[in-house]
């Protein structure tokens, strides 16, 4: 059996689709992508097993990347720091530099959108390419597979893996074979001979409780799945019994999102565990400001603006509590939503116990060009244009180049950091 996509040609600098062929994808994958920034910064530790985590007196004792040395060593991802120093005692801890991680990013995401304007992301540090209709540009999927693999490292100094296939989800399980800096082919001639023995919990879609319960069905590789009786899959699974069969079979209907196409999100919010007990209105407002600050950076990032408002917290005994309610006039502006979701703490909360986690949202989002201004809203909005130049200031410098007053001192805000990429989604990548 065949399947076909309409295949993109270079026309006026555009991707028009008028032929029947396979598709050609790209997933590209940064290889242990904070550690290998870290050891950028650090090349006083080549050589050395490194480890980037959060400070433990910040409640962030965790790993949360490593290098390949410190994964011979078995250290984990997502483990504390004192059971990594057993497995591992030269191991180096250092701390994020979440700035950084997005800068080098951006310079990667640039590299390959100068291939392809088919570019999704799923993450900082990993995508994927359709690379179908650049293919007479720049020769087969495995050919610019090896030239990104070249010239990222040549220019950034770090090191992808790249799976190429004909649907997402091999392309991605095909990077994850082979690591670091690799590229592996799956093909319709080669994929099941390949992977066919791998546990279908090595497909992107399929979780380790799913592979269980496959297992109890006496199913343990991606070629039993890929036989299996659909019937008898959704039986127990439902329609996502189909959604299996069709990975383990290369069977997609999904394309490539092109990368500057706006995706719309229906909420926007940001929360934190803070390093220490909130313990008053007045700690809890720095941190509320905070969060509003990065809400209110991502709504103008889609030039969305938010109906309503919502806040959830966190008590020292980990119970959460949350409200919401409706602005009289939507916004995208910090002030008015940190206004907004201090009154609602305070109507569920009176500090006759401490904080542990605050949690900042907006919902019931809709396009700013779209909704009619209020007689009431203020036709200069200096304050919205002041803070459409910071959101300027902070794409070229960082988030942390411009600060509210209230927010100098970072002893309840300082891990918080703003990983989302700062590039304007409805601008074109010239402008």
């Amino acid at each position: 059996m065949k399947y076909y996509i309409l295949k993109p040609v270079v026309l006026q600098d555009k991707f028009v689709y008028n032929q029947c062929v396979d598709k050609t994808i790209l997933h590209c994958d940064l290889n242990n992508f904070y550690a290998s920034v870290e050891q950028k910064l650090h090349p006083e530790y080549d050589g050395l097993p490194l480890a980037v985590c959060g400070n433990p007196q910040m409640r962030h004792g965790i790993v949360l990347a490593k290098n390949m040395l410190a994964k011979q060593a078995g250290v984990q991802t997502g483990e504390a720091i004192w059971i990594s120093k057993q497995k591992c005692p030269q191991i180096v801890f250092v701390a994020p530099h979440y700035d950084e991680y997005v800068r080098i990013s951006k310079q990667v995401f640039d590299i390959y959108t100068s291939y392809t304007d088919r570019v999704e992301s799923f993450g900082i540090d990993e995508c994927w390419l359709d690379v179908t209709g650049s293919e007479n540009l720049f020769g087969d999927g495995k050919t610019i597979a090896d030239t990104l693999r070249e010239r990222i490292k040549r220019e950034t100094g770090l090191t992808i893996s790249v799976g190429v296939s004909f649907t997402k989800t091999l392309a991605k399980l095909g990077s994850d074979l082979k690591k670091p800096d690799a590229t592996t082919v799956l093909s319709k001639e080669n994929y099941m001979s390949v992977i066919g023995k791998l546990s279908p919990s090595e497909l992107i879609m399929i979780g380790k409780r799913t592979a269980h319960k496959l297992e109890n069905l006496n199913i343990h590789t991606i070629e039993q799945l890929a036989d299996a009786d659909r019937n008898m899959l959704r039986y127990h699974f439902g329609i996502i019994g189909d959604s299996m069969v069709n990975a383990a079979l290369g069977i997609e209907t999904g394309e490539v999102k092109k990368y500057y196409d706006k995706q719309i999100p229906k909420s926007i919010s940001n929360g934190t565990t803070t390093p220490r007990d909130i313990e008053n209105e007045d700690e809890a407002k720095i941190v509320v400001y905070a969060l509003s600050e990065l809400v209110a950076t991502r709504l103008r990032q889609y030039n969305l603006i938010a109906v309503g408002v919502n806040l959830s917290i966190k008590d020292p005994q980990l119970n959460w509590m949350s409200k919401q309610t409706t602005l009289t006039t939507p916004t995208s502006n910090a002030s008015q939503i940190a206004l907004t979701a201090m009154s609602l703490l305070l109507k569920m909360h009176r500090f006759d116990q401490p904080l542990r986690a605050i949690t900042v949202g907006t919902h019931k989002l809709c396009d700013k060009t779209e909704v009619q201004m209020s007689l009431f809203d203020d036709p200069d909005d200096k304050e919205g244009k002041l803070e459409q130049s910071i959101d300027k200031i902070r794409g070229k410098y960082g988030y942390h180049s411009v600060k509210r007053g209230i927010l100098v001192d970072e002893q309840l805000t300082g891990n918080l950091h703003e990983e989302d990429d700062f590039r304007p989604f409805h601008q074109s990548k010239n402008s």
